[in-house]
């Protein structure tokens, strides 16, 4: 299976039969071959139990499933859309952002209050993301939209990254992220540099950052 893009707005999913993906509801743009999209109560992958976590975290967005044997274009809104493969490794994503995934991937929810204690709190409030972020882990293929063009940057042990909240959109890896702040007296008299907060990054692995600081 997997995710072919055709433009930086459009990719083309190969459904083959036995296996299923699962896109945001009206993502579909055209397809060929014999699919078919059918409404997911469950909001994606885990059961009953995986479900009621999502909605309790309102990381529950509307998505269907794909299944089938054919092709079909996918897009959303006009949003840039970033592809990225999983091999083993956990990717970070808000659900509204997700605009397909296959169905090998392993769906949960993390609670960012884990990371970063009470500045990880002020994060998702901080960043407009809420105290949820939904996961998928394992081996397979995710399409992520965006403002304008997305770029990947590397983490490293020795060198952790600082991203502005509104510009996030996904990490992947063995990464711990937190809010930092670098409030100082020219902010206290209005001579900052508008700079204040930034997620910190660390580990290993590599995140996702679009060129705009617009929420979708």
């Amino acid at each position: 299976m997997g995710f072919r893009e055709i433009n930086s707005k459009m990719i083309e999913a190969t459904v083959v039969p036995g296996q299923r993906l699962f896109s945001q509801r009206g993502a579909m743009l055209a397809y060929k071959g014999d699919v078919s999209f059918t409404p997911n109560t469950a909001g994606g992958q885990g059961g009953i139990m995986s479900m009621i976590g999502r909605r309790v975290a309102n990381e529950d967005t509307p998505l269907m499933t794909v299944e089938g044997n054919g092709t079909v274009l996918f897009g959303h809104g006009g949003h840039h859309i970033q592809v990225i493969d999983l091999t083993g490794d956990t990717l970070c994503v808000e659900a509204d952002r997700l605009l397909a995934f296959e169905g090998t991937l392993q769906q949960g929810t993390l609670f960012l209050g884990s990371q970063g204690g009470v500045m990880g709190m002020v994060r998702g409030q901080i960043s407009g993301q809420g105290l949820f972020t939904t996961t998928l882990k394992g081996h397979g293929s995710v399409a992520v939209m965006a403002h304008g063009g997305v770029l990947e940057v590397p983490i490293t042990p020795q060198r952790p990254v600082h991203v502005d909240p509104q510009a996030y959109v996904a990490h992947h890896g063995d990464v711990r992220n937190k809010l930092s702040t670098a409030l100082g007296w020219r902010d206290m008299v209005g001579r900052g540099s508008g700079e204040a907060f930034q997620l910190e990054l660390s580990g290993s692995g590599a995140v996702y950052v679009q060129a705009s600081e617009e929420k979708l």
